[in-house]
């Protein structure tokens, strides 16, 4: 069997209205271009969308389960083609434009872009939320996060070498697919370009939630770049707040001049430890599931008898409280059980026992997240 110089992979769920035009367009291509290529539309529809697609040469593919990303790991794994355009089957994208794309490949990219930010926007084709805040912030986000410039990252129609392909480590079944492939192509150091193209309205509704799909890119960006956004800031309060908290102690006299400062001090020291901790624990699951990488920090930390410290720690520091507490019950029953003026020490034992608690919970999950490692330590 010839390999088709082009494969063209559309993942479709209920497009019985567009999914003709998309590939007489794309056919149309082909015969412009002089190329062999090959369409395949992972379907997922109870509508009559794949019998059309059949009809007019396309292979369908049916994914084992429903999803964006779930589709073109389906579509993907049947293509052939020495270069793969992606867009979706809505006709919202202009196939007739594939070789503008093409062009940024024959030319030295591994990924093309087509950026509907840089184009045209048709009226009515991108809600004013998503043209002006959704689609801007979040592709400043990945920029920021992961070095790259690019004007629009959620845009759906790409192309990309195949062996371009074969270096991202796709394997997001959700909408995150969109963001993945971007942040896997920044790790490889492939060279992405982006082309301007013309963006039009859907036919039918769009399945798009704006909200709920923005917030899952956001987390699965937070679930590569953990480090700095998380458990960086997260050190820098919990260090802040219990030094703050020393220097208060030292200075005497906290129930009568600083206990709102102090309190404040508190809430650094807990709000920080508990982010820190999160971070540490996300980046440790995004490393076992093969998302982000381990640094020399992290290696150390999963390392699953090393966790047994982070429990030791956790205990020490939950001891502690409870020793400040005993102290204060201590000096309650000698004064009879009157009034009780320490509120300082209070702070102190309910800071010290809260973070304790944190870090032994931390300990307990990192330990059930690299239970299989710890075995294979034994």
């Amino acid at each position: 069997m010839n390999t088709p110089a082009l494969s063209v992979v559309l993942p479709a769920l209920n497009e019985e209205a567009t999914i003709g035009k998309c590939i007489t367009k794309i056919r149309t291509v082909f015969a412009d271009l002089g190329i062999d290529g090959e369409i395949i539309i992972a379907d997922s529809s109870d509508d009559r969308t794949a019998a059309i697609a059949r009809d007019l040469g396309a292979r369908v593919v049916r994914p084992e389960k429903r999803g964006y990303g779930n589709a073109y790991l389906a579509g993907l794994a049947r293509a052939r083609g020495r270069y793969i355009v992606i867009g979706d089957a809505d006709d919202t994208y202009d196939f007739l434009e594939i070789p503008k794309l093409l062009a940024l490949l024959d030319a030295g990219a591994d990924m093309a872009l087509g950026s509907r930010l840089r184009g045209e926007i048709r009226p009515g084709a991108m809600p004013a939320l998503h043209q002006y805040i959704g689609n801007p912030f979040l592709t400043w986000l990945l920029n920021r996060v992961f070095g790259i410039r690019i004007s629009d990252a959620h845009t759906g129609f790409r192309a990309f070498r195949r062996e371009a392909l074969e270096r991202m480590n796709v394997k997001t079944g959700g909408m995150e697919f969109a963001s993945e492939m971007i942040i896997e192509a920044a790790k490889a150091n492939l060279r992405i370009d982006e082309v301007p193209i013309t963006y039009y309205p859907r036919v039918a509704p769009s399945n798009l939630q704006s909200f709920s799909d923005g917030w899952r890119h956001v987390r699965f960006m937070l679930l590569y770049r953990p480090i700095p956004f998380i458990t960086v800031p997260g050190l820098i309060f919990t260090v802040f707040g219990f030094f703050l908290m020393i220097i208060f102690a030292f200075r005497g006299e906290v129930e009568t001049s600083f206990i709102h400062s102090f309190i404040l001090a508190a809430l650094f020291f807990i709000g920080g430890l508990q982010a820190l901790v999160a971070g540490i624990n996300i980046a440790v699951y995004s490393a076992v599931q093969g998302y982000g990488e381990a640094g020399p920090f992290l290696s150390r930390l999963m390392n699953y008898h090393n966790l047994e410290r982070e429990l030791l720690a956790g205990i020490l520091l939950m001891a502690g409280g409870a020793l400040v507490g005993l102290g204060i019950l201590r000096d309650w029953a000698a004064s009879g059980f009157g009034p009780l003026f320490q509120i300082a020490n209070a702070v102190w034992a309910l800071a010290l026992f809260l973070a304790g608690m944190q870090v032994v919970f931390s300990g307990i999950f990192t330990s059930m997240v690299l239970l299989k490692r710890g075995e294979e330590q034994d």
